[in-house]
């Protein structure tokens, strides 16, 4: 889609195909707006084998069927859609230049729903781990499927212990594995996990595989099987568009937004896992929705392209 002369292409471009960009298609689209919405493919709901706390589905939702409805959505009501990764957004007169592989195209505004990705454990078969529920990343999201069960947090700093407290409300076997020697806690947090009756290994990780729905941890001349094991190695947030574009970070590298989703970046928007710490398909959502409308007002009255 070449840029046509100094006009916008749409009214609003959307980077990322995740619960927060079709969101922000859906209510963008229904406001009759111009939707763009260019996908990467890689958003992090479709690869979550079921959610249970998505609202509206007492059953669960298998993610990539939530997402292949939302995107059906937002075609129904007219968003566009082009397969490819986003190389730069560069601020043009009343808008944005945007690029993505051979293409440009000019927007009036954009939202950036880039997401983020997980730092996956050193461990083999992660796809198979993580569709059986032996590898999981996100207590909040279903700390509530491991009552009960022997869960091991795999950590490399001390966000790694608050993970561990955090899964103690679940289950009273909790223990952490450290991949090396940053993870070295002090008196203090030593007394607050053996409080809370969470096991630190002190020797590093040597191996962690999958086994008959199971996982087993090395560390040193032992070894411990857990039902299921938590990665607390952090994410990556993809919020490099935003920073090449001016927009402020904060210290953990979300985008720095305000109560309408916007950044510090005149025309800029970001929801999802991109712009909050806490990463769920609600919140982002919620995010979008909050955005497009805020997005709107700032279009006021359309132009006819």
């Amino acid at each position: 889609m070449p840029a046509a002369g100094g006009s916008a292409n749409c009214d609003a471009l959307i980077v990322g195909g995740g619960p927060a960009g079709l969101t922000g298609a859906i209510y963008l689209a229904r406001f009759r707006r111009r939707v763009l919405v260019i996908d990467e493919g890689t958003s992090r709901a479709a690869s979550i084998p079921r959610s249970h706390n998505v609202p509206g589905y007492p059953e669960g939702v298998v993610g990539g069927e939530l997402v292949a409805a939302m995107r059906s959505q937002a075609v129904r009501y007219g968003a566009r859609f082009a397969a490819g990764c986003v190389q730069t957004i560069e601020a043009d007169n009343d808008g944005f230049i945007v690029r993505y592989g051979p293409e440009q195209t000019r927007a009036r505004t954009v939202l950036l729903a880039s997401g983020a990705s997980d730092v996956t454990p050193p461990m083999p078969h992660l796809s198979e781990a993580l569709r059986s529920g032996a590898l999981r990343y996100c207590p909040v999201c279903d700390g509530f499927e491991v009552i009960d069960q022997r869960v091991g947090v795999v950590a490399d700093s001390a966000a790694g212990i608050e993970e561990a407290l955090y899964l103690r409300h679940f289950t009273p076997y909790v223990t952490i594995f450290r991949t090396g020697p940053a993870l070295a806690p002090g008196a203090a947090d030593r007394r607050r996990l053996a409080r809370s009756g969470v096991v630190l290994v002190e020797a590093p990780i040597e191996s962690i595989r999958l086994w008959q729905g199971h996982v087993t941890v090395r560390h040193g001349a032992g070894e411990t099987e857990c039902d299921a094991l938590y990665s607390a190695l952090g994410l990556h947030v993809h919020s490099e568009l935003g920073v090449a574009l001016g927009a402020k970070v904060d210290g953990k590298g979300y985008l720095v937004i305000d109560r309408h989703q916007r950044t510090t970046v005149q025309g800029l928007y970001a929801a999802g896992d991109v712009a909050r710490g806490l990463n769920q398909i609600s919140v982002a959502a919620g995010g979008a929705a909050i955005a497009a409308a805020a997005m709107h007002l700032r279009l006021g009255t359309p132009i006819e392209g």
